[in-house]
């Protein structure tokens, strides 16, 4: 740690005898321009902050995401002027489950929720940074970032050798990343057998409801978003991949097994060239805070896709980042702050998400699962309620 500190400033002063300007000092710098990140930037910047988001791809563009978010962010959302307005998003309040071979039951969703594209989304809320004065890097990444004892701050090093200086660094770079490795962080080291593959297709279906089948080693959940289209997004095994060679063959020897999704490849209108895929999707627990960083979406806590409400969890984590840093007085409050927040608000909901996770994606557990939501509503009910927030 210690000769990677030096490196850096080693390189600053070669830059500064260069004259190559690396004043660059910020507030705060929000690394990941997901969903997380784009409501914590937006809401410092907001209020007065010095803040850059970094973020490595260009808006707009397709993350793998189940795209339906629960209702629990809608007040927030409407309070700050952030609810897409041009789009007339579908309303989805009913939860269909489908075990393997293809038998289904709905139950209600309770709060429910509402379907929308991250392509929307995203760039829906990066421009309303912008038009706060936020400052925006895109097509970037975080190299190295490093917390400076003694100053007091953080320094960080981008791919392109331009260095940075933050009073607080909140990390938003999603599910799995490069600087997951930089900081050692222990989910890491244990390889994960999942893999995310999402399409957005036109087909036939309940566009009321958001579904999830089952077929063996995973399961697929499809739900309405914008423009008369659905989000079809599943989650698969690295190791049947490998046998079959492609996705394709490997959608047709597993996920057709179930003939509920059989009918939805079969029939359905897919609208990408290619599917988005994602590697070692991981559920492992992570820590909020590391090594100074306010870890906040994905980085913080990956919530199984259940009923789909990782995307309003990564809302609100954004928003509680912003809230410490805003509401603290010194490094450790504003650390302390949204460490006890975080865990108050999602660590229960992502202990329950990792259990209730082995009711799917096998033959047996997809059966009991069904027949449990048919016979004992109440029981689906609870696990709904407690894997979902309340309105904030």
């Amino acid at each position: 740690m210690h000769f990677e500190r030096c490196a850096i400033f080693d390189k600053r002063y070669i830059y500064e005898a260069k004259g190559i300007s690396v004043k660059q000092k910020y507030n705060t710098i929000v690394i990941g321009g997901g969903l997380a990140g784009l409501i914590a930037a937006y809401l410092l910047t907001k209020n007065g902050h010095d803040v850059l988001l970094i973020e490595k791809k260009s808006y707009p563009f397709h993350r793998v995401c189940g795209e339906y978010v629960s209702n629990e962010v809608l007040d927030f959302l409407n309070r700050e002027n952030l609810m897409p307005s041009q789009n007339e998003l579908p309303q989805i309040e009913t939860f269909l489950f489908s075990d393997t071979s293809g038998e289904s039951v709905s139950t209600p969703l309770g709060l429910g929720g509402f379907g929308i594209s991250r392509y929307v989304l995203d760039e829906h809320l990066y421009q309303k940074v912008l038009e706060k004065g936020g400052a925006v890097k895109t097509g970037e990444q975080v190299a190295s970032v490093l917390f400076e004892d003694k100053k007091n701050c953080f320094q960080l090093e981008l791919s392109g050798g331009e260095l940075l200086t933050a009073d607080y660094v909140i990390g938003a770079f999603g599910k799995r990343s490069r600087l997951d490795k930089t900081l050692k962080r222990s989910f890491i080291e244990k390889r994960s057998p999942y893999i995310g593959v999402k399409y957005h297709i036109r087909t036939e279906f309940d566009r009321g409801s958001v579904a999830l089948y089952n077929f063996d080693g995973g399961y697929c959940g499809l739900n309405a978003i914008e423009e008369g289209k659905a989000n079809l997004c599943y989650l698969g095994n690295r190791e049947q991949l490998r046998t079959y060679g492609s996705i394709d063959k490997m959608e047709q020897a597993v996920l057709w097994k179930n003939p509920a999704l059989k009918r939805i490849f079969r029939d359905g209108e897919f609208l990408f060239e290619k599917p988005e895929v994602i590697n070692e999707i991981n559920f492992e627990p992570k820590k909020p805070v590391e090594d100074h960083i306010l870890m906040a979406g994905d980085s913080a806590g990956l919530i199984t896709p259940l009923c789909g409400n990782g995307m309003a969890m990564a809302i609100q984590s954004g928003k509680l980042a912003a809230e410490s840093i805003l509401a603290g007085r010194s490094r450790k409050e504003i650390e302390s702050s949204y460490e006890s927040s975080w865990k108050s608000l999602f660590e229960g909901r992502l202990w329950l998400g990792r259990n209730v996770q082995r009711l799917f994606g096998g033959k047996q557990a997809s059966v009991f699962t069904r027949k449990l939501i048919q016979n004992v509503p109440f029981i689906a009910r609870q696990i709904i309620k407690n894997t979902h927030g309340k309105p904030f």
